[in-house]
């Protein structure tokens, strides 16, 4: 597993606290210490931390019976090896990794077919901006920077373009019998699989009988199915991309997900001027902000708008967080943070 899949995303620390507690500058990792509401017994967590999707992980689970919570642990980390079994790039095996070798897929699972549906709604709602095609530009961009010498502004135009004839979602096909890519095209689903897993074991969870749960895979989500107001909420800490040992502002959440995009956690090449973020439409690879970080109802909303925010301009990400609720950060390249924020849906 390349050491940079790993770090790609590590800007988001996470505290359990009451809304009273503040945060502890620079706490960016999980903190353990958990304050039950007022006349509800404190309940430990069973708290299990390692490697999932190639990035740090951390799941905590809220059960009065221990042997519940275990159990439904290990049903969390099995389900998280056969979703990654579907959508690694980094398996040979995997569903992903057979339909980018075919061409195609028949009878796809039916995990793969929902993720790559819910990516098309994405790429439309955004104009394109986020896109699972894209995979030929990382090849490209990989291959271009493996070579002592290369060219420090990128691929030659003529690379660019030829790779850009293989990228647009408008082409792949799917439905339950086949999924199908055109025109020697290649999918990645690394800006959006974090936050489907992530919503998958959460609702594993709930569905389990579990009503407070904190998952993070690379994406947080909170659970907590008590009504709005009656328990701690997470508090949840957006580091600076340049320095991640500081926090530039702290978010409670309850039943939502974050999400947080930077190039700054993948440098594609040495001087680190290009990164995994790309721009379906130009090829390029350097996004707009020095990190995007979107606060939304799911993870898989978060996940992908995060990575597609991260290279549209302030008026055209402004209508997609009024439409849907968000809240949204970017973090610009001189260092100030500007915030966008659409009507919240009610708390549940």
């Amino acid at each position: 597993m390349p050491a940079t899949v790993r770090t790609r995303r590590r800007f988001i620390g996470i505290t359990a606290a009451v809304s009273a507690l503040a945060m502890t500058p620079g706490a960016l990792r999980l903190a353990h210490a958990v304050q039950a509401p007022l006349g509800e017994p404190a309940v430990a967590p069973l708290t299990w931390s390692g490697i999932a999707l190639g990035a740090d992980a951390e799941m905590r689970l809220y059960h009065p019976d221990p042997r519940t919570a275990q159990h439904l642990l290990e049903s969390a980390l099995a389900e998280i090896e056969r979703l990654e079994n579907l959508f690694s790039l980094y398996r040979e095996d995997s569903a992903l990794a057979r339909l980018n070798r075919q061409g195609y897929l028949d009878n796809p699972p039916a995990d793969l077919l929902r993720l790559l549906t819910e990516s098309a709604h994405y790429s439309r709602l955004t104009r394109g901006a986020f896109d699972p095609s894209v995979q030929p530009l990382w090849r490209l961009y990989a291959e271009h920077f493996a070579h002592s010498g290369a060219d420090p502004a990128g691929p030659a135009p003529a690379a660019l373009r030829n790779a850009l004839e293989r990228v647009g979602y408008q082409a792949v096909l799917a439905d339950p019998q086949r999924i199908q890519l055109r025109r020697g095209m290649a999918l990645t689903l690394n800006g959006i699989a974090q936050g489907y897993i992530t919503d998958r074991i959460t609702d594993l969870l709930r569905t389990g009988g579990l009503d407070r749960a904190l998952v993070d895979l690379g994406e947080v989500r909170g659970l907590h199915t008590q009504a709005a107001g009656t328990a701690p909420q997470w508090r949840v800490g957006l580091a600076w991309p340049q320095t991640p040992s500081q926090v530039h502002t702290t978010v409670e959440i309850r039943n939502q997900a974050l999400a947080t995009s930077s190039g700054r956690g993948t440098p594609l090449d040495p001087a680190g001027r290009h990164t995994h973020l790309f721009d379906p439409h130009t090829g390029l690879a350097q996004p707009l902000y020095q990190g995007v970080s979107v606060l939304a109802p799911t993870a898989t909303m978060a996940d992908a708008l995060s990575t597609a925010f991260s290279i549209m301009a302030p008026e055209q990400t402004a209508p997609v967080v009024r439409k849907l609720g968000l809240r949204a950060w970017f973090v610009l390249e001189d260092g100030r943070v500007r915030e966008q924020q659409g009507q919240p849906p009610a708390q549940t």
